[in-house]
């Protein structure tokens, strides 16, 4: 494709100053590359129509420069919600029943620790966890079941009643 082949000109030609632009623009060589890349895609979407502009490179330097700006924003309003909000009440460390059971969740094999997580932490039925995880409601009930008996064995609980006929 010959318009293809011109962005890939334009874009080795015009690449350096564009971020060096929006480098100075924005302080942050980082967020300059960041929005350069962006705008850089925005174009060869469009290049059909901006090839044809007098400048194209004027496009490029301003829709990145408008995506620092939107950044900038980002950021601000960022720190006015939390100058509105204060910081998050503060979490106090897991319990040693949390980290019991995550570290028993991390010792099962991962179907079953899949299947326990989505049905008691995510609320998924096995009907919802058999069409998410593409195995068959007899397997992912085959999963909950030994998964809970091997945690009920490793957290050394007696599982309720209504689990062990799950």
């Amino acid at each position: 494709m010959e318009s293809d082949e011109g962005f890939e000109e334009f874009y080795r030609t015009t690449r350096h100053r564009v971020v060096t632009v929006l480098y100075a623009l924005g302080g942050d060589l980082a967020e300059a590359q960041d929005a350069a890349q962006e705008a850089y895609v925005r174009s060869w979407q469009r290049w059909e129509r901006i090839s044809g502009y007098g400048d194209p490179e004027a496009w490029v330097r301003t829709v990145g420069h408008r995506l620092l700006i939107n950044r900038w924003r980002k950021i601000r309003n960022g720190f006015a919600a939390y100058r509105r909000h204060g910081p998050d009440p503060a979490v106090g460390p897991p319990s040693e029943n949390t980290v019991a059971l995550v570290t028993a969740l991390r010792r099962l094999p991962d179907e079953q620790r899949e299947a326990i997580v989505l049905h008691h932490l995510a609320d998924l039925s096995v009907a919802e966890i058999a069409a998410q995880t593409g195995a068959p409601t007899g397997t992912v009930k085959a999963r909950l079941a030994r998964g809970r008996k091997s945690l009920a064995t490793m957290l050394d609980t007696a599982l309720p009643e209504e689990v062990t006929h799950a």
